[in-house]
């Protein structure tokens, strides 16, 4: 019999994930009932729906998809039981191998030695899975699922495995649930953060470079932007800004941990006969910053600032537009503090993110990531560490959600998922309390006892790759990036060749008040350049003609408020200066 579920209801977290992974074994009988040659491997839940790896003989192409949805929904519609039942594993085996699965005869062989295996059966099909599921296929709504795409996966993500194929669904209990899924994923499409990019001008990827973003001019404008801004703001929160080296000798990163937790990730360099690594983390640089000379608790906390630039081995399946690459500008700081500075500090860095934060529109929750299995320090150390981020975090009213075993293997984090426009969740912001390097590195400082103490260290960003943060605020902004950060502030439209001139008068004096402009200056009609000015998401569109250059006007066009009718330069740019002063997210 099939497990009974708490709550049947669809926002429960436990349910919807039963439901979906229900519907993943409707698909594979489906598949299994169209072409019975397809072997099976795994088809888990995810976090939006389902996927389930086959080897086929062939390649799953649209036509086939039509075909598995339709086969889905009349197994729905049967209204099969779902049953459980265990094997031992010699009998668990012989199964496997009589419906000729042998990724399941490989996953079984890997299972626990004495513990009874599970299956799960629906009518004419049977598939090994720990679990759980619905009780009849008829719990789904045929007609409220969808099958979205399928790519190549490799076979337990071995590159010297099989190359499988998984197909990717999603389901919900009513139509309209699934209609609006589904404007939301065309609207994502419409947002592609690699689509916006290339239209406006800002990034661009080349083969020559697989996975290292090229910035385009006013990508740069952009980035340097954003980057005027973080520097702003961690100025007023007494951070000091450095730079480290890019490369540094190995000995350093295996002094720090991560030659050994993380050197898969690293490219490394022969350097006078010695063995160096391209940084993967700024952290190690920032200690050896601090060990340039003494320190006293007077000094304490003190606050590294630093863009470094860091550079990590992505597998080139695993590359996505700037969402993951392989080099990119980390916004890290590393503060060095005595441990009664603790709760203070996480609340003076939880206070600098919401502000920046704020500036994006950009909700966010906490969530506290424990000790991973792969980690250095005692556990003693560990869950002083978590009970230490816990207090600080509770103590400023903020709460939390707890990731176990997801810390760094330094140290627990506090990390912040922000939500976009479109509702989706990116991890960006982290607090990461350190109790492990300070040590290793044999960092000290002078306490009010005139003894030497060891410092902790907080590791923490905000953007957290800027490449990755100005990929998900073009797709939160859908490219209309808010007037002061976008990088063309002002248009200039003139209606005829006469009235250039005026233009660039206009212009020069914009551009001498700190503003960013550009003048369309092509022989078009003015409807032609005003249905481009608004395709590039530019804020604000300046027409000028003939009676603006007699009378010393403009007449702006807002792109989120209109016509704005004609008034001189002054009052114009009065009205920018404020919009870009306040930050407004128009």
């Amino acid at each position: 019999m099939a497990e009974e579920i708490k709550v049947n209801k669809f926002d429960d977290e436990e349910y919807r994930q039963t439901y979906w992974h229900t519907c993943s074994h409707v698909m594979a009988q489906a598949v299994k009932r169209l072409w019975p040659e397809v072997k099976l491997a795994i088809g888990p839940s995810i976090k939006e729906g389902w996927y389930y790896d086959m080897l086929a003989p062939f390649a799953f192409t649209p036509e086939h998809m039509e075909k598995i949805e339709a086969e889905m929904k009349k197994i729905c519609k049967e209204n099969l039981k779902i049953e459980r039942f265990e094997l031992p594993r010699d009998e668990a085996i012989k199964l496997m191998e009589e419906k000729e699965e042998p990724f399941k005869v490989e996953l079984i062989n890997d299972l626990p030695e004495g513990e009874p295996i599970s299956f799960y059966k629906q009518g004419e099909f049977t598939d090994l899975c720990a679990g759980p599921h619905l009780d009849y296929t008829s719990r789904i709504k045929g007609n409220a699922l969808k099958l979205l795409t399928c790519n190549a996966a490799y076979w337990r993500g071995d590159s010297s495995r099989e190359t499988l194929q998984r197909i990717y669904g999603i389901a919900f209990p009513k139509k309209e649930e699934l209609d609006e899924y589904l404007e939301r994923i065309e609207e994502a499409k419409r947002r592609d953060h690699r689509k916006l990019g290339k239209e406006l001008g800002l990034f661009a990827f080349r083969d020559e470079a697989p996975g290292f973003p090229f910035y385009l001019p006013k990508g740069m404008v952009l980035k340097n932007t954003l980057v005027d801004y973080w520097r702003q703001v961690h100025k007023k929160y007494d951070y000091v800004e450095i730079s480290t080296p890019q490369i540094m000798k190995r000995t350093l990163w295996e002094t720090s941990g991560h030659w050994d937790h993380y050197k898969e990730n690293m490219y490394t360099t022969v350097i006078d006969d010695e063995d160096f690594a391209i940084k993967p983390m700024n952290c190690p640089g920032s200690i050896l910053v601090y060990d340039l000379e003494p320190h006293s608790y007077k000094d304490l906390p003190l606050r590294y600032a630093e863009l470094g630039i860091v550079h990590r081995h992505e597998l080139s399946g695993a590359l996505h537009g700037m969402f993951r690459v392989r080099c990119f500008t980390q916004d890290d700081a590393h503060i060095l503090l005595a441990k009664d500075q603790i709760r203070s500090e996480v609340a003076s860095i939880t206070k600098l993110i919401d502000e920046m934060y704020g500036v994006f529109g950009l909700p966010y929750k906490i969530v506290l990531s424990t000790m991973p299995e792969d980690h250095i320090g005692t556990r003693e150390d560990w869950e002083k560490a978590e009970a230490d981020l816990a207090d600080a975090i509770t103590s400023i009213g903020k709460t939390y959600e707890i990731n176990p075993g997801d810390g760094a293997f330094y140290g627990p984090k506090l990390d912040f998922h922000v939500t976009d426009s479109l509702g989706r969740v990116w991890q960006c912001g982290t607090i990461q309390l350190d109790y492990q390097l300070p040590g290793r590195f044999d960092l000290d400082y002078v306490d009010t006892n005139s003894e030497k103490q060891t410092p902790v260290m907080i590791h923490r960003v905000v953007y957290g790759s800027l490449e990755r943060f100005i990929g998900i605020i073009t797709e939160h902004f859908a490219g209309a990036f808010p007037t002061w950060l976008s990088p063309v502030q002002v248009k200039i439209l003139p209606v005829t060749d006469r009235a250039i001139p005026y233009a660039e008068s206009v212009s020069q004096m914009l551009e001498s008040s700190g503003f960013r402009t550009e003048i369309d200056r092509r022989n078009e009609k003015l409807g032609r350049k005003i249905v481009d000015g608004r395709a590039e998401k530019i804020p604000y569109l300046l027409i000028v003609g003939d009676k603006d250059v007699q009378n010393n006007t403009v007449a702006p066009r807002s792109r989120s408020e209109g016509d704005l009718g004609t008034m001189n330069i002054t009052e114009f740019t009065e009205l920018l200066r404020k919009k870009v002063a306040s930050k407004s997210l128009k």
